[in-house]
């Protein structure tokens, strides 16, 4: 049996979830820029007390590392890696566009696009089959009309979506309305599948997946 708290700090949502062999369980969302070095905590908090189970009890804890925010996902994986030393337990880290693709219900033989925004025009992409096997990595890239023009029967979907609908000349693919963002609740079967395969990760030298460097902005000074 798998017990596994997941979290997704990926994007403005702040979504943690509870899932036994797979199954949710019970789960809570913050949709607020900025929200999650505030409410992480207090969602772990929710979630555990609404299953009535203690953090020592989970066998497991997995967190969605990227590629989006970076300061969203230096939090989650902090918090993550933070539970599991605290009560040795293993850490599972995973793809957030693979997260995302689990929220879709492909047909055999489709191939899953999940597009994130990445801003200054540009999108995280990445291809999956209708198991989430992957078929292209995951990469930080401006898409052009002929983009992806190799790959045939594809689904698109996700927040960056819509940066591409217009201009694709693909012959084959559908955009879908939704989902727009990965939550921790898809985060299920993904996690239980490393859970049994053992797919853990060093707590010491684990990162997230940011794909690009960050890139700031400086304060405007203000005139004295």
């Amino acid at each position: 049996m798998s017990l596994i708290l997941s979290l997704d700090t990926s994007t403005q949502n702040c979504s943690v979830a509870l899932h036994e062999n797979g199954q949710l369980i019970t789960q809570e969302l913050v949709s607020e820029e900025g929200s999650h070095s505030k409410a992480l905590t207090l969602l772990i908090e929710k979630v555990m007390k609404a299953a009535g189970l203690e953090l020592s009890e989970l066998s497991a804890v997995a967190v969605s590392n990227g590629p989006g925010s970076y300061t969203g996902l230096r939090i989650g994986l902090a918090t993550a890696k933070g539970i599991c030393f605290a009560l040795d337990k293993p850490l599972i880290c995973l793809p957030t566009l693979q997260v995302l693709a689990s929220a879709v219900d492909a047909t055999a033989g489709s191939l899953l696009l999940p597009l994130l925004d990445a801003r200054r025009m540009e999108v995280y992409a990445a291809v999956y089959s209708s198991t989430l096997a992957e078929v292209s990595p995951q990469e930080a890239h401006i898409l052009t009309p002929e983009s992806y023009q190799g790959y045939s029967t594809l689904v698109a979907f996700g927040n960056g979506s819509a940066k591409w609908q217009e201009s694709c000349t693909h012959p084959a693919i559908t955009f879908l309305n939704g989902p727009l963002l990965p939550e921790a609740k898809y985060m299920g079967k993904l996690a239980h599948d490393a859970f049994l395969n053992q797919k853990f990760e060093n707590l010491v030298t684990k990162e997230p997946d940011y794909l690009k460097e960050y890139m700031g902005t400086k304060p405007k000074l203000k005139s004295l």
